[in-house]
């Protein structure tokens, strides 16, 4: 049977992206508040088309660089840590036609202030508890019926939160929320904010440097959070921590 076609549905492919950062020690999202239909008016996560002239690792990238004007580790700085998440498929997801999007999540250290691009009335970060449920990735109840985002936003953030909580129990991931040097208090706080947890600072600084890897001396020292000087580090050459930072039970 020849190929026709008009025998197939208007369909399109999208990259949602899920860019969390630690911001006054709690943990954030980009959402960007939509100035078109469908959903104009609600806030959503950040994203678009995919060009036909650009595979998905790019027009993730731009999309990136548009809401944020990070690029993404390998191009120029500044860089983010950028991997694809999930893909979402459900056929009533987008009314305006079949749409399937490849969400990306995007972790960086402190971002500033947004500014809206393109069809966006706005743009904030927001602490992804007032997003989501409690701090097991559930989404929170919606108010009369409504979500809280637009489209299945609400399931594409539950899904990078959890990545993002897993992979720094295994992965150095935590340390792309850390500037290029930091202090042990400073990353501890990292995690703090990206499990909801509130960790021991002795065993804290133990564990993490006592990791192979994790992280290594950078000669300075800071005064920045008041107090005594601290010792700054950067990132170890390990991806992989042996052994993990397992999440606590809460």
């Amino acid at each position: 049977m020849p190929y026709d076609p008009s025998a197939f549905p208007p369909f399109a492919v999208t990259v949602d992206l899920v860019v969390l950062t630690v911001r006054r020690d709690a943990l954030c999202a980009l959402v960007v508040r939509r100035g078109e239909a469908p959903y104009e008016g609600k806030w959503a996560l950040p994203g678009g088309f995919v060009r036909a002239d650009e595979d998905l690792a790019s027009a993730a990238a731009r999309e990136l660089a548009e809401e944020t004007a990070l690029r993404a580790h390998g191009t120029d700085s500044p860089g983010a840590h950028l991997e694809q998440l999930a893909t979402y498929g459900d056929p009533d997801r987008d009314p305006r036609m079949r749409v399937v999007s490849v969400a990306h999540l995007a972790l960086a250290p402190d971002l500033p202030s947004p500014t809206p691009g393109g069809d966006a009335r706005g743009a904030r970060w927001a602490p992804v508890e007032d997003l989501l449920g409690a701090g097991d990735g559930s989404l929170r109840p919606s108010v009369e019926g409504e979500k809280t985002l637009a489209f299945d936003h609400e399931q594409i953030l539950a899904a990078g939160v959890e990545r993002a909580r897993s992979k720094i129990e295994y992965s150095s991931l935590a340390t792309a929320f850390c500037p290029a040097e930091f202090t042990v208090g400073e990353l501890r706080r990292v995690y703090e904010a990206v499990w909801g947890v509130a960790l021991d600072p002795r065993n804290f600084h133990r564990k993490v440097t006592g990791t192979p890897g994790f992280l290594v001396p950078s000669g300075g020292t800071t005064t920045r959070q008041g107090g005594r000087p601290a010792q700054l580090f950067r990132a170890g050459g390990a991806n992989l921590l042996n052994p993990p930072m397992l999440r606590p039970e809460v």
